[in-house]
């Protein structure tokens, strides 16, 4: 698809608030600020580039970090004032050294929530490094990937067996427990998270190039 950078709508001072995002986990990375020519740049090199309100300057994510930002898509609000940047970043997207430049936490809702898959790893990655008696999945850990694989067939036969009885409750109930004990083997085995979403997505292309030859 051509791009016609014509139709963006820089404000003012010739600047447009670029969301980045990352592509495989969908985490929000950073708000940044772009203007025509870094937007030119980025289109161009496929690799993130802003323009730096306090400094008056162009920056290319990663020029003294090498935490690069490869773009995947960039696509633009119903006003066109406002875009969001997937990106494959090659480190943390935060000067402090953190994933994400939002990690400070201003309110949270009571009664919902937040859950994220990244969350529920990092908690079992700390139950298997740091043991907590009473634990359910510090037990898993501590009895071996031997106990872990049992638990996980057993839980693919429960899934098999609500479903089988068109029990949609118990079905999404021993889903998520499959889920769960897929994620330990995952931590034991050191596949983190951003590894399965790039293979989840690699097929996803695949599978699209496979439906694109099918129409030819």
């Amino acid at each position: 698809m051509e791009w016609n950078i014509d139709s963006i709508r820089f404000d003012e001072k010739g600047l447009i608030p670029a969301i980045v995002q990352d592509y495989y986990s969908k985490q929000v990375l950073t708000l940044a600020y772009m203007n025509r020519e870094s937007l030119e740049i980025t289109m161009r090199e496929g690799k993130t580039c802003f323009y730096s309100r306090s400094r008056g300057e162009l920056w290319r994510k990663g020029e003294t970090s090498g935490n690069f930002q490869q773009v995947v898509s960039i696509i633009a609000d119903c006003d066109r004032d406002a875009l969001v940047i997937e990106v494959i970043k090659d480190g943390p997207a935060c000067h402090t050294g953190e994933e994400s430049c939002f990690f400070q936490p201003v309110y949270q809702s009571e009664e919902v929530g937040a859950f994220s898959y990244e969350d529920l790893y990092r908690m079992l990655e700390d139950r298997k490094k740091n043991p907590r008696e009473g634990s359910y999945t510090t037990y898993l850990f501590e009895k071996g990937k031997d106990k872990i694989l049992k638990k996980i067939g057993e839980e693919s036969t429960e899934v098999i067996i609500g479903a089988a009885k068109n029990d949609r409750s118990e079905t999404l109930y021993e889903i998520a427990d499959l889920a769960y004990h897929v994620m330990v083997l995952m931590v034991e085995e050191g596949i983190p998270m951003k590894e399965l979403a790039r293979e989840l997505a690699g097929r996803h292309v695949v599978d699209r190039k496979v439906k694109q030859e099918r129409m030819k």
